[in-house]
């Protein structure tokens, strides 16, 4: 079972777009079985499937600080078949206060998930910023896939998801902790962008997928109706990009199996 978490601790950069289109493509064109975590308190995974996460109840949150919650109370059917969701939403917010006296507040989600059976893929979407949920994300996960917008700040953004990691893996004893992708987003022809991959690809050198995420009128018109890029629009140049760089995510994790 792969556990692949999205991360970058600034807005805007396709995380959640990623994370639920490239779930979406392993159950819906991989046939396999994945599970979907939002650790976002804004709930935009769930939004993207066309579930209303306003009010839902139990959430992400009541697993995470009630031991009474079970996985299989929280988790939602999505129309994708063999992919399921733990749906987040404002609630989330309150984490870190309902957790301030708990000495376990930082693994939680690792310990609600140890022993989960039954799926290929787990995958992680956090919110943009490093708190206590994106911690709970890192030590839950074993692979990071950094989406990075392609703008000026970029690498900046990208080098301090990797200090981020290397933090987590030794202050928190997780040394499987890898980046395992790099993806551009946002994606314009210009000169600056073009620049800024070419640093990219430089400093991270075999981490940055080949394919680059455009810009792409249908994907946002797919999450704006409540549906992936696969229901809404499958034959669109956007799908094209997201499978190609779901079939980079799926190479990525080659070596870990095999050194396992």
């Amino acid at each position: 079972m792969r556990r692949i978490a999205f991360i970058n601790e600034k807005g805007g950069t396709a995380k959640t777009t990623l994370a639920v289109n490239l779930a979406a493509w392993l159950a819906r064109e991989k046939g396999r079985r994945v599970l979907l975590c939002d650790l976002d308190t804004q709930g935009h995974a769930g939004k993207s499937l066309g579930i209303d996460v306003r009010g839902l109840s139990p959430t992400i949150q009541d697993l995470l600080v009630d031991g009474q919650v079970t996985i299989t109370s929280v988790l939602r059917q999505t129309a994708i078949p063999g992919l399921h969701l733990l749906p987040a939403n404002k609630s989330l917010a309150e984490l870190p206060e309902r957790l301030a006296g708990a000495r376990d507040r930082a693994g939680r989600l690792a310990e609600r998930l140890r022993g989960l059976q039954g799926y290929d893929f787990v995958v992680f979407d956090a919110p943009p910023s490093m708190g206590l949920a994106t911690l709970n994300v890192m030590l839950a996960a074993e692979e990071v896939v950094v989406p990075v917008a392609l703008t000026y700040f970029a690498l900046d953004g990208c080098a301090e998801i990797l200090d981020t990691v290397r933090r987590v893996r030794e202050e928190h004893d997780h040394p499987v902790l890898r980046v395992s992708l790099v993806v551009p987003t946002f994606y314009r022809k210009t000169a600056l962008a073009d620049a800024i991959l070419e640093k990219l690809r430089e400093r991270f050198p075999g981490r940055v997928t080949s394919t680059v995420l455009g810009y792409n009128v249908r994907i946002d018109e797919a999450q704006s109706h409540g549906q992936t890029i696969w229901e809404y629009a499958p034959g669109s140049s956007g799908a094209q990009m997201l499978a190609a760089i779901g079939k980079e995510l799926v190479v990525s994790g080659a070596p870990a199996r095999a050194a396992s």
